[in-house]
């Protein structure tokens, strides 16, 4: 439930000078300082670094959702859908378990109230130079250690970044493409140089990648199973029951807890002595398992549980509160992606009459209970999307792209584009009849009351899912295609299989969905970026290879201010939405949250639910157990 990012280049000669002839870190940094004061440089070392915006905490005790008289203890509990095999996310095999994160730390961290700005957690001090985007060097908190007690060093930064680098997972290999080199300057000092001077955030992207112990990383990075990476995180792996449940456990020695180490960020955080996934095969049994206390904490995403399922007993008790949680990063683009690796959805014209046939007046009304908004931007509800017609600025930037887009996407991306609307009468007519003109255009043909594709193959479509709670969602649409003459199929597979399969983009449509932060970088390289749409287990699902695309990214990356952010951010956004790459679905702005009255949290950060601020209240836990007969 948090959030994460990356970018950038390479370093003054008179540095290198300087560090050859270092004898420890103290007077290499004194040098460092002089020599940058020498020559009239703006080498900033501080405890704090931000993209294109102010640190507003810098000063702080603590931050401003956090409570530091928190009591500690308890169990937070949540669910997972599904199964694992392993505990390792980072890397291309295997089916990850929920909550590693706690296991393992990064040189900073952000937080959870602003665009992009890092603070301390391994690394205590940055140092960098604003006009000099290509290195940056992070100075290691000398009381950081691993659970082993062995301290936190340069090295295990570099294998860290090294592991990504060559066995991580292909979108955080995309992620991280701008990194040319890992320094070692000494022990506690690592320097990162990058491959050109244009990734403007590269330099932070780089302190929230995971570090772990060299000795791990060299015995098993690259291996599925249930043993875990040496992290130096607050928590260790406690009782696994595997495929069923995972429990984490509070490290009592946790470094970064102790008031020496001077990490302002968990200050009245990760309190509860026990963090527990359990697993449920689907969400209504996970449901069933949150009324009778099996776990009790639930993000409800499901309208129809929301509005008629809290009636149960506990909740009538006043055992359970619900609530509606706010949450201005942009509403995460939930899309039935078309593969278009596919023939059959290379022509933009089927693309629209499939956008057409989604009829989300009438599943809103009928199925969600009103309570979701169509989607109309890959950024909705944030400054970052695009409205009405291009402003001049943003055309500035569109008409020296408009050659490599196709007439229909030209078209649309100067226009107000606006998703497809119905009456809501679950018939759909008036779109599927100009789906249905859209096919012929294409070179569709009817055939005994069946649809051909041009080269004469039949019109199929298999849907690929690993949630069977999609397919009240999509055999609604399934059934307007099938109107249209496609021939369909809901394909469900398990989560294994789900995996593997779309690792290699072995399927024809999937749900998939497309979070975004308030700013927007490197990560949308291998979103929609046309060389990560040929490497297996990338995260391109759509398969776009589109030359505008692919230059208004690079344009977006090397912004060097908010406005410029906002501006490319926007000209990307009609691009995509223009190409009907995907079918967007539905969103909203808030988080529906369901819990046993016994959790507490102070104030609320502006960009997440954050949960570990949240602490349990005894008594009125122990209330709860009363209640539950536990």
């Amino acid at each position: 439930m948090q959030v994460k990012k990356d970018r950038a280049i390479k370093l003054a000669h008179w540095m290198r000078a300087v560090t050859r002839q270092i004898v420890g870190k103290k007077y290499w940094v004194l040098g460092l300082l002089v020599a940058a004061s020498a020559a009239n440089t703006a080498i900033i070392t501080g405890t704090s670094i931000a993209h294109n915006s102010t640190a507003q905490f810098a000063h702080v005790s603590h931050l401003p959702y956090a409570n530091p008289n928190a009591p500690k203890g308890g169990v937070l509990s949540l669910s997972a859908i599904g199964t694992f095999d392993s505990i390792n996310k980072w890397i291309d095999v295997g089916t990850p378990v929920t909550g590693t994160d706690y296991l393992f730390e990064s040189l900073m961290t952000g937080s959870l109230s602003e665009a992009f700005v890092q603070y301390p957690l391994l690394a205590d001090k940055v140092t960098y130079d604003p006009d000099d985007p290509s290195w940056v060097i992070y100075h290691i908190n000398p009381k950081a250690y691993f659970w082993d007690g062995t301290p936190v060093t340069a090295q295990d930064v570099k294998a860290s970044m090294d592991a990504l680098l060559t066995k991580g997972v292909m979108s955080m290999r995309s992620y991280l493409s701008d990194v040319k080199e890992t320094q070692v300057i000494d022990r506690q000092t690592v320097k990162f140089i990058f491959k050109s001077k244009d990734n403007q955030e590269i330099k932070l992207t780089v302190a929230q990648m995971p570090i772990w112990s060299k000795k791990s990383i060299d015995g098993y990075f690259d291996k599925v199973g249930l043993t875990p990476l040496m992290g130096s995180g607050a928590y260790k792996v406690g009782t696994i029951d595997a495929g069923r449940a995972i429990t984490y456990v509070r490290d009592p020695n946790y470094w970064g807890a102790k008031p020496d180490a001077g990490v302002v960020v968990n200050v009245g955080r990760y309190n509860f002595d026990q963090i527990k996934y359990v697993y449920y095969q689907n969400p209504e049994v996970a449901f069933e398992g949150f009324k009778s206390g099996e776990y009790f904490f639930r993000a409800e995403n499901k309208a129809r549980t929301w509005s008629t399922g809290y009636n149960f007993p506990a909740v009538k008790a006043g055992m359970i509160t619900k609530a509606q949680i706010a949450n201005n990063n942009p509403v995460p683009m939930q899309a039935i992606v078309m593969n278009l690796r596919r023939p059959i959805f290379q022509d933009i014209r089927v693309r629209q009459a499939m956008t057409l046939a989604y009829d989300f007046e009438w599943l809103n009304k009928t199925m969600f209970y009103g309570q979701y908004e169509r989607l109309q931007s890959f950024f909705h509800g944030s400054e970052l999307a695009a409205t009405g017609t291009p402003t001049p600025q943003e055309l500035a930037v569109i008409n020296p792209l408009l050659p490599d887009l196709e007439p229909i996407q030209r078209q649309a991306v100067l226009s107000d584009w606006q998703a497809p609307k119905s009456t809501g009468d679950g018939f759909n007519r008036d779109n599927l009849l100009k789906a249905r003109e859209l096919l012929l255009q294409a070179g569709f043909k009817y055939q005994n009351m069946k649809l051909y594709q041009p080269n004469g193959q039949p019109a199929k479509i298999e849907f690929l899912s690993a949630d069977d709670k999609n397919a009240r969602i999509v055999l609604p649409f399934l059934r307007n295609l099938q109107r249209l003459g496609f021939e369909t199929s809901f394909r469900q597979a398990d989560v294994p299989q789900y995996l593997e399969r779309t690792r290699r983009y072995d399927y024809d449509m999937i749900i998939d969905m497309f979070a975004q932060s308030l700013s927007p970088g490197a990560e949308q390289t291998y979103m929609w970026g046309s060389q990560a749409a040929d490497e297996k287990g990338n995260q391109n699902s759509a398969g776009i290879k589109n030359k505008a695309i692919d230059a208004v990214i690079a344009k977006l990356i090397v912004s060097k201010n908010r406005d410029d952010i906002v501006l490319y951010s926007k000209v990307l956004d009609r691009l995509l939405r223009a190409g009907y790459y995907v079918v967007p679905t539905y969103g909203k702005h808030t988080d529906n949250v369901a819990y046993w009255k016994f959790y507490e949290h102070g104030p609320l950060p502006s960009n997440a639910i954050g949960i570990d601020y949240w602490w349990a209240n005894k008594d009125k836990q122990a209330q709860v157990m009363q209640y539950l007969g536990k």
